[in-house]
């Protein structure tokens, strides 16, 4: 996912700032406008039947307070993890220990943990500035390939502040993605301890699960999070109110809270869009729910159905930039390409994941390509990109600078993926992405998934396995 982070904007000999970003903005050349969209499966197509999510998922529950300064969180996260493999501890990421976040101030402390099979805990460093990047969970017998483990976190989240990061506070509005130690697990591959980059963008790895979210938030503000909002209790005797969502299928969690104006729109397939804006901030909620419909339905018309039954899009102060989660988007830059690149995220990081350390093209370039399908302005001088030095595929600790990781995974990447849409026929590639959605939705997928659905088209395999996106061979 960009999953949280600060939002990368950058030209590809230019700087890039943190975050996830838009194909627009890493390049600059116009080139030949991109071939329309291709409509999406009929009902009786190979590929009409999505994968359904692990029925031995983890189950989650987040229960998050809010302080009145709105500058703290604390919360107990409640985890039942059924592993696919023989484990003797449970490994979590803390990601506002990281680079960037704990240079504004942020930092995730652990408080206490329970649970019948805990035999101890301890930090892990992961790289980190400090030696607490990861929390580890010991069991007190190894927990066998089937069988469950209940384990309770209690911990505390500090907001730091400066610019747009996964968590955060200014003036009137808070906000916290993946803030909370989640779950770093790869299904058949094991724990996921990749090591934090100063590179800006995503490293971690975690799998859908099924979760329920809790927020209690000061009365006169409006909570706008991951899942499917239920309305919120009125408000207390401590002035306080309490929001729930539930989201069977989230990779990780996103909250704002702040005094958002609130809008309100359906999809025509049933997709329920919420967005929140700042009082006097551009757009308007109003402004902003309008391009979020048109997004999901410009996107939908050759990626397939929206994964999510809802999406929420608060608007934060204009850091610039935006950073995906599931069912929801942090928006820091009044920007219809970034929106769309976000959106698109839904479906690759949100529903098709990837490990966003190993693999951080699978879902970037991904969402670079879908934007540039979208908005083919946005698809700028694609000689250049396709021409930058370096592997489309490497891993985040192969990038030096920040320059090299937007040029080769959002530029290169993109362009590459246009490419091979072009070369291939638009309407032949489309259907195989469509086909490689549906046969990996709620999976963690490999470049070799990539290949797998491309396989009838040589041509696109020449392309990406000559941008180094795929292996040779």
């Amino acid at each position: 996912m960009t999953a949280p982070r600060p939002l990368a904007v950058l030209a590809v000999a230019g700087l890039l700032l943190t975050g996830c970003t838009s194909f627009a903005d890493t390049l600059t050349a116009p080139t030949t406008p991109s071939a329309p969209p291709s409509a999406a499966p009929d009902d009786d197509d190979a590929c009409a039947e999505r994968a359904e999510p692990d029925p031995d998922r983890p189950v989650v529950a987040l229960d998050f307070r809010l302080a009145d300064d709105l500058r703290t969180v604390t919360g107990t996260e409640t985890v039942v993890f059924t592993p696919d493999r023989a484990v003797a501890e449970l490994v979590f990421r803390l990601v506002p220990n990281g680079p960037e976040p704990a240079a504004a101030g942020s930092r995730l402390v652990v408080d206490e943990v329970r649970g019948e099979d805990v035999a101890g805990s301890e930090y892990e460093s992961f790289g980190a500035p400090g030696a607490d990047g990861g929390y580890v969970v010991t069991l007190d017998e190894p927990l066998a390939a089937g069988e469950s483990t209940e384990v309770e976190l209690d911990f505390t989240l500090a907001l730091g502040s400066g610019g747009f990061d996964r968590v955060g506070a200014a003036d009137g509005v808070s906000w916290w993605a993946s803030g909370f130690p989640l779950l770093a697990w790869e299904p058949v591959v094991g724990w996921a301890r990749d090591p934090y980059v100063a590179v800006s963008g995503e490293t971690t790895t975690s799998p859908a699960a099924d979760t329920t979210v809790r927020v209690s938030a000061p009365a006169d503000l409006a909570v706008l999070m991951t899942g499917n909002q239920a309305a919120p209790t009125p408000s207390d005797g401590e002035g306080r109110r309490t929001w729930t969502s539930a989201e069977p299928v989230a990779r990780d969690v996103s909250v704002a809270v702040g005094r958002f104006d609130t809008a309100e729109r359906t999809t025509p397939d049933g997709v329920r869009v919420t967005t929140g804006a700042l009082p006097g901030a551009e757009p308007t909620a109003d402004e902003l729910a309008d391009a979020t419909v048109e997004a999901i339905t410009d996107l939908a018309e050759f990626l397939g159905p929206f994964p999510y039954e809802t999406l929420t899009v608060p608007l934060l102060p204009d850091y610039g930039g935006g950073i995906e989660y599931p069912s929801s988007i942090l928006q820091a830059t009044p920007s219809n390409e970034v929106l769309v690149h976000e959106v698109a995220h839904m479906w690759f990081y949100g529903m098709v994941g990837n490990s966003q350390f190993r693999d951080p093209w699978l879902d970037e370039a991904f969402a670079t390509w879908a934007e540039a399908v979208v908005h083919p302005s946005s698809a700028d001088d694609l000689e250049r990109a396709l021409g930058v030095v370096g592997d489309v595929g490497d891993a985040m600790d192969d990038f030096r600078t920040q320059q090299q990781y937007s040029a080769r995974v959002y530029g290169k990447g993109g362009a590459a993926l246009l490419e091979a849409r072009e070369q291939a026929g638009p309407g032949a590639f489309d259907a195989a992405v469509r086909c490689y959605v549906q046969a990996t939705a709620w999976r963690i997928a490999a470049p070799e998934d990539v290949a797998e659905a491309l396989a009838d088209l040589p041509e696109a395999l020449d392309v990406l396995t000559g941008a180094g996106a795929l292996p040779a061979g």
